[in-house]
């Protein structure tokens, strides 16, 4: 296949970029500007926005394109910093829609970045793909206008890929959540009741390349395992996996005065499963918080 990545020497984009070309697809990545793309591969190609507004035909013969540009959340949400993150989002797929128009042959798919925010937050609902959108918060308010500006896409099949919490031993949330264990230092945060939605690094690629084959996918599918398990349950993974203990309580309160409104993505939780991946057929190599810990860290466990 001929894809495209915008957002391609990213977190989640790298590895994506690494998974496609090692089973032979060609590669456009789209990002701001080309000199960050990484070395040149045979079947590895760069672009940047500004040539592709002024020549979308460079384009021309994509079978699909995977949009995962968009600010980075993790900072301090400040006013500024809420604009670019909603901005970011919202023009680039507003780009994407503009570079789709203008092609003489659209391409098939197009898998869009989106969050699993969009279903608010809940200690006791379970959410799935067809649950209802709740805004009632920035992140939520972000999500819901995401998916507006997707949806104006006109490509054959439009995929909304509901990101969780994904985990990777470098890069992404994983390395500073487990440090406080590495210091002997970690436990539960806040009530620790709070659900965490979550999905291994491998099995967030191996779902996009999923989605870009399968022709019967389309419209919202959760990017999380079978199992979201709460924070303190969590924290106890990553402990056993570590060797480590799990026991200094981290208060609601010194989240809040240590991050600001970004703490809510540790204090509220979400129970959510992947029903269409799993109706579909997609197997998650790392189904279990235990698993994916043991991976993470280096370790296995012995029966």
């Amino acid at each position: 296949m001929k894809i495209a990545v915008a957002g391609g020497t990213g977190f989640i984009g790298s590895a994506l970029v690494k998974a496609l070309l090692s089973r032979g697809d060609e590669v456009w990545i789209i990002s701001r500007t080309s000199a960050s793309a990484p070395a040149q591969h045979s079947h590895l190609r760069s672009l940047n926005w500004a040539e592709l507004e002024t020549a979308p035909d460079l384009l021309e013969g994509v079978d699909a394109i995977v949009n995962l540009a968009g600010e980075s959340i993790n900072q301090r949400w400040t006013a500024a910093a809420k604009q670019r993150i909603l901005l970011s989002r919202i023009e680039a797929a507003q780009k994407i829609g503009r570079i789709v128009a203008a092609l003489n042959r659209k391409p098939e798919v197009v898998v869009n970045a989106s969050g699993i925010s969009i279903y608010g937050t809940s200690e006791n609902h379970i959410f799935e793909e067809n649950s209802p959108a709740t805004v009632n918060d920035f992140l939520s308010s972000v999500v819901e206008q995401w998916e507006e500006a997707a949806d104006r896409i006109a490509v054959p099949r439009l995929v909304k890929l509901r990101v969780s919490l994904v985990l990777a031993a470098k890069g992404g949330a994983f390395p500073k959540m487990a440090m406080p264990y590495r210091l002997f230092a970690g436990g539960k945060v806040g009530s620790g009741r709070q659900w965490i939605s979550w999905i291994h690094i491998e099995d967030m690629i191996a779902l996009i390349m999923f989605c870009l084959d399968n022709t019967n996918i389309s419209g919202p599918i959760n990017a999380s395992t079978p199992n979201p398990v709460p924070n303190d349950a969590f924290g106890k993974a990553v402990a056993a996996a570590m060797g480590r203990p799990h026991w200094f309580p981290v208060p609601a309160f010194l989240m809040k005065v240590i991050f600001g409104e970004l703490s809510t993505l540790l204090l509220d939780g979400q129970r959510v499963i992947p029903r269409q991946a799993l109706q579909s057929g997609f197997q998650f190599q790392y189904p279990t918080i235990d698993k994916a810990t043991q991976q993470l860290v280096g370790r296995q466990r012995h029966a």
